[in-house]
């Protein structure tokens, strides 16, 4: 972006999104002077900033639904966001697959005339021209260890986090349970961090309950981890359930591989802000 009049000064912005500001001589100064932090010109940059901000975490939040859900993407749409530098940085070296599951390779490109460019799992760039991929949740990816070896090699870097997510498989779990206590007794001092950790997140906080909503092959389960009661100053994680989205509880059995590992993420990730000391007093 160039430089823009503001009284006596010109401002920009940097390649990190900050006003910069230079005198009439053109020497940069290190901070923007107070007597112009009204002008238009400034306001409009900052303004400016604040959008590209709250557009790249949209972009970031979006793909990663897209992930979480498998859901099928039409390869016109990937097209038609890749010149966007923000849709960009969120899509670029994604593992994508075909709708079948079958691996393609990692997003390097999206172009109307030549398809996708994709790096395969040979390492060669290719061009393929599907109707839809997937951005597959990595949890159904069989080969994920050798993805990720495949992409630190490549050095390829993902600005939604599919291949280093962490991921939860069940495994000597009773299918006919209905909870697991694996992330249970994480004791915190004060409810309301226990339930701001929730919160900051991304988690809700119902009835005294973490939940996280999760579609998965069309239908919508909730997890949901035990917190405790609002009106006590302690707090403690409890078990961890899923349930329909009206509120009936499933067995273990029932519960799909994507909603089983992001609840299980959602109850490491609360039990690890656990207060150590008092969670180890109590067991």
């Amino acid at each position: 972006m160039g430089w823009i009049s503001a009284g006596a000064y010109e401002v920009a912005l940097d390649d990190g999104g900050k006003v910069i500001c230079r005198n009439a001589k053109g020497r940069q100064l290190k901070t923007v002077p107070p007597k112009i932090a009204d002008d238009p010109a400034v306001v409009g940059l900052r303004q400016l900033t604040e959008w590209l901000d709250r557009h790249q975490r949209e972009c970031l939040a979006t793909v990663e639904r897209w992930m979480i859900r498998s859901l099928p993407v039409p390869t016109a749409a990937l097209v038609a966001l890749w010149p966007d530098t923000a849709w960009q940085a969120a899509l670029r070296d994604l593992v994508i697959t075909d709708t079948d599951g079958t691996v393609a390779g990692y997003l390097r490109d999206a172009d109307g005339a030549r398809g996708l460019g994709l790096v395969d799992l040979d390492g060669d760039s290719v061009r393929i021209s599907p109707d839809r991929v997937r951005v597959p949740h990595p949890v159904l990816l069989d080969d994920l260890d050798e993805l990720r070896d495949f992409a630190t090699e490549l050095d390829l870097r993902q600005g939604v986090q599919q291949l280093h997510r962490e991921v939860f498989r069940r495994t000597t779990e009773d299918p006919r349970a209905s909870s697991v206590d694996t992330y249970a007794g994480g004791v915190y001092q004060r409810f309301r961090f226990l339930a701001g950790r929730a919160v900051s997140h991304g988690y809700r906080v119902r009835g005294g309950q973490a939940v996280l909503s999760v579609v998965e092959d069309g239908r919508t389960i909730e997890a949901r981890m035990w917190l405790g009661d609002a009106g006590y100053d302690e707090a403690e994680t409890g078990p961890l359930g899923w349930t329909t989205e009206d509120g009936t509880a499933l067995t273990l059995g029932d519960v799909g591989p994507v909603a089983w590992s992001e609840g299980m993420r959602m109850a490491a990730d609360l039990y690890a802000g656990r207060d150590i000391k008092s969670s180890e007093e109590r067991a």
